[in-house]
């Protein structure tokens, strides 16, 4: 496991006599094994990476670290206990109690969920590195067994995606075109996993695939390039996928039925 991506939707709110916040922009971090990231209220007294500003949560509420193969949780509450639920199962969850320390996270997508006055407030982690063995298990008792070079999860929201991306080229209905954003959440719109899905997470998915679990390198760019990034990374998203063959025809079946011409088809046609 190379590390976790942990990413905060919304940034933390204006503090106040707290210390302030960043202006509500979204927050996201790489950690490497060994490295750690603390979450809470914070002060300028305790620094965390992720913070919130609401008050029942504390200024240290906790921290996550990552392993060689998984990552923890400590819940530093003495009171509230915390909920690790995985968005692609099925209401599945974990409830880490308080001052449970160091508690081994499962998911490879879970969301951190910490009570709050009003509305719970979460932050995403994502582990890319859950890697399979090959079905046949080749390599004896001395040799090494092969391990799958793009672990995709085709039960997951970010395989969806790919498939929507994915989906003008395998219909042979756009030799250039790749969807949009929100023509990907058009196409999602009617499948039960989807009905929420936002262009704000269709672009985290599209983030995840490119740079955790595709591995595939982007120069650093500035904010004036960012948009025009955007679509290459979507164009090498797609070209990687249908190369490898990481995405197949069979796998059109999981989007929901089409009513007519696609949204990128309609958005060619105007």
């Amino acid at each position: 496991m190379s590390g976790v991506l942990i990413h905060l939707p919304r940034g933390c709110e204006d503090g106040g006599s707290d210390g302030g916040g960043d202006g509500g922009g979204p927050v996201t971090l790489r950690l490497g094994p060994g490295e750690t990231a603390r979450f809470g209220r914070g002060s300028a007294a305790t620094p965390v990476e992720l913070r919130f500003a609401d008050a029942a949560v504390s200024r240290l509420a906790g921290e996550i670290r990552v392993t060689d193969d998984h990552w923890q949780l400590s819940n530093h509450s003495a009171t509230q206990s915390y909920l690790v639920e995985n968005p692609e199962g099925a209401g599945e969850y974990l409830r880490v109690p308080p001052r449970r320390v160091g508690a081994p996270i499962p998911f490879e997508f879970a969301r951190v969920v910490l009570p709050a006055r009003e509305t719970p407030v979460s932050f995403q982690v994502f582990a890319p590195d859950h890697v399979y063995l090959d079905s046949e298990g080749a390599g004896g008792p001395w040799g090494s067994h092969t391990l799958t070079a793009y672990s995709l999860d085709e039960t997951a929201t970010y395989f969806l995606v790919l498939v929507a991306l994915c989906e003008p080229r395998l219909r042979d209905e756009s030799a250039v075109a790749v969807p949009t954003t929100p023509q990907v959440v058009e196409r999602l719109g009617d499948h039960p996993a989807c009905r929420r899905l936002t262009a704000r997470a269709v672009t985290a998915h599209i983030d995840y695939l490119a740079e955790e679990k595709l591995r595939i390198s982007t120069p650093a760019e500035t904010e004036p390039q960012r948009a025009a990034r955007r679509n290459g990374k979507r164009e090498a998203v797609v070209g990687l996928a249908l190369r490898f063959g990481l995405v197949r025809e069979e796998h059109l079946a999981l989007l929901p039925p089409r009513t007519g011409a696609g949204p990128w088809l309609r958005e060619a046609a105007r």
